[in-house]
Parts: structure tokens; sequence; C-alpha cells
């Protein structure tokens, strides 16, 4: 047997190499030359599987090690033969983190207490449930929109979208990229959906790029239709529009869901996915050896401190948004680079908190984030 597997994807090497012939390769590199006698793939979102690269070839099955799968064609594996499988969920916990240190920069910028504002979130799966929790923790009026779920369990609970734009200040998107159909997000948030934002709020994307149209964003935020923008996910990456760049408070490359945590999930789904398929033996394989940060012990005084700002400062020393925007701003040539070489990021139950903290609504809070005290 062959695989062969993107060199992007980490703690993969030394689990599959028992069972067979394993190739690394960078997800550019992937040609149709390359996968002909090969038997699966294992990639992630850089790699296209479609006709163009799978035609006449042997290949019987693809993992990505991702949520998203718009890279790969269906349609066309699905008409082959050809067993495909995405991670889902494998990285919410890392975009929970990503959100939660864009909504305490985002308060400390424009100085607001979270406790006061609304928050729609546009999309309610593994990711989305788990912001809306973290809104909650923090004390939003959460408003959860989505079409799919709410036609199988009912309307209760949910949000038509027209009364998320109509009393939401911060609306996320965590939506997968559909091209059409009853359910389509692509370009979601267009010329209508800015228009019909009342309390001229903030715009949130971290899903995919395409879910908004990059012409009307821009519009909406020259004009005022919406106050702030926090974008992660952009259309037509790596070369991203520098002019929407400029108009955001926060931009990043892509790298929401890039905890150490969440690509080793990503990982070890695609290794049991595959184990499953062709009988291997190894469905319970676990990713090991994965990077902690220099210290795991945090030091926080919370005296004459607000719950807020207190975990502000535990969350932004697990991961500080303002960072990587600093980065990306300085380098927008290097997007792709940044990702590549993306540093050590781990999520909150990584860390221990040492403190010094009188007020039990907020160890209350710190311990519902995940962190350890």
């Amino acid at each position: 047997m062959k695989i062969i597997i993107d060199d992007k994807i980490p703690y993969i090497k030394g689990a599959l190499e028992p069972f067979a012939e394993v190739i690394y390769l960078p997800g550019n590199k992937t040609t149709p030359e390359v996968v002909k006698d090969a038997d699966a793939i294992i990639t992630r979102t850089r790699t296209i599987c479609n006709e163009a690269l799978l035609a006449g070839s042997n290949v019987k099955f693809i993992a990505t090690a991702t949520i998203g799968y718009d890279h790969i064609d269906t349609a066309y594996c699905e008409q082959s033969g050809i067993t495909w499988t995405n991670a889902p969920g494998c990285n919410s916990k890392s975009v929970e983190q990503y959100i939660a240190s864009a909504l305490m920069a985002l308060a400390e910028k424009k100085n607001f207490s979270l406790t006061e504002k609304t928050i729609g979130i546009v999309g309610v799966g593994n990711v989305g449930s788990k912001v809306a929790r973290l809104c909650e923790i923090f004390g939003m009026r959460v408003l959860l929109n989505d079409p799919p779920r709410s036609r199988t369990e009912g309307g209760k609970g949910f949000a038509e979208l027209d009364e998320i734009l109509d009393k939401a200040d911060i609306i996320t998107l965590h939506v997968p990229l559909n091209p059409d159909g009853i359910d389509k997000t692509y370009h979601l948030a267009n010329e209508s959906f800015f228009s019909k934002a009342k309390k001229q709020p903030i715009i949130i994307n971290s899903c995919r790029g395409e879910v908004t149209d990059t012409l009307s964003f821009k519009s909406a935020l020259k004009s005022g239709q919406i106050s702030g923008a926090v974008i992660d996910c952009w259309e037509n990456e790596p070369d991203l529009d520098r002019e929407l760049l400029d108009l955001t408070d926060l931009g990043t490359p892509h790298i929401a869901g890039y905890s150490k945590d969440g690509k080793a999930n990503g990982t070890s789904m695609s290794v049991r996915a595959l184990s499953k398929f062709f009988n291997l033996g190894i469905n319970n394989w676990k990713c090991t050896g994965i990077e902690l940060p220099e210290s795991t012990d945090l030091f926080i005084d919370g005296t004459g401190k607000t719950t807020q700002q207190v975990l502000a400062e535990a969350i932004f020393a697990t991961y500080d948004i303002r960072k990587d925007d600093r980065q990306l701003r300085s380098s927008v040539e290097t997007f792709e680079k940044q990702r590549g070489d993306y540093p050590v990021r781990r999520e909150f139950p990584t860390f221990n908190i040492l403190c010094k903290i009188n007020n039990i609504k907020t160890i209350d809070k710190l311990k519902k984030l995940g962190f350890k005290l």
C-alpha cells in the first residue's frame, strides 16, 4: 500500500510506516503523476482533490485533517468510488480560544464591557456551539442562527438571521462554505446583509473567506454600516485584499484553528479513519509529543481588577491575537509562511493559574473556560 501525506500534517510520522510506503509532500507538490499509484491521501486544505488530480489513479481513500472539505470534489469522489473523510470539530476549541482573544481585544480597544453586548452566532455546529458557551461565560446575550439545525430540531432557541442583524452588537460567522442550495453561504455577508445591520455591529469571520463579499465588506466598513471587523479567513487567499486588511480591527492569516491541540486532533482523526478503512488495527491511535509553551503556569493578581480584566489577562497569556495581527500587517506577502511556521499555541486546559483572586464568580468563570486553578 502507498500513502501520500501532506508534509504540514504534524505528529503523523511513524504512525503508518509499518503498514505502507509513505511519501510526505507539500500540498502543492501532490500531482497526478505522484498519486497515480497511491492508495490513499492524507491532506490539508492546500491539496485540491478533484478529477484533475485523481483521474486514473488507484486512490481509494482521502482524509483531510481539517474541518473544512471544500478542497475535495466530493461528488467526483463518490462517483468514482473514492471514500473521503474530514475531521469535524478537531479544532473547535482552538477557534473558541481565538474568538475569546478577539472579543477581549475588541473590548479593550473600544472600551466596552462584554456583559453589555449581544452577540449573534451564525452557524452553531462544533465551533459555533462552543463559541456560544464561551460568550455565555462572558455574560453576553447570545443569539443563535442555524437554519439546518432549526429545521431538524424546531425553531425554539434559534433566531432568524434578520433578528440577529436587528439586535446584535457583534456577529460571528461559523458556517461551512455552501456554494448554492437552500443553505447557501457563499457571499452570505453581502450588500443586503450589511444594509440590514441596525446596530452597526462588529463582524468576525473565522470560517471561510468566501462567506463574505469583499467589496461589500469594504463598503460597509467605509460607510459605517458596520463598526469593525475581525478577519481570519479571506477571499482569494493568500492574495488577500490589503485595503480590507487596513479597514479591519484585527486581521490574521487563517490560523484561528491552529492550536497544536487542534492540529493533533485532526491528525489523530485522519489516522483512525484510514485505519478503519484499510483494517490496519490502529483505530485508537493518538498523537504524542505535542509541544508545550515555555511555561504552563500563569500568575495572576486580581487585586483591583474586574472579572473581564482577569479573564482577558488569562486568555492573552495563552494566545494574544494582537501579535498575529501585527505580524500579518508587517508582512502580508508572507501569509503562507506565517501559517506554515506558526508558533506553539496550546489551549486553556494546558495552563495552570496560580492566582490571588477573591471573587468567586471570576474563579468559576476561569474554571469553566478550562483553566486549572
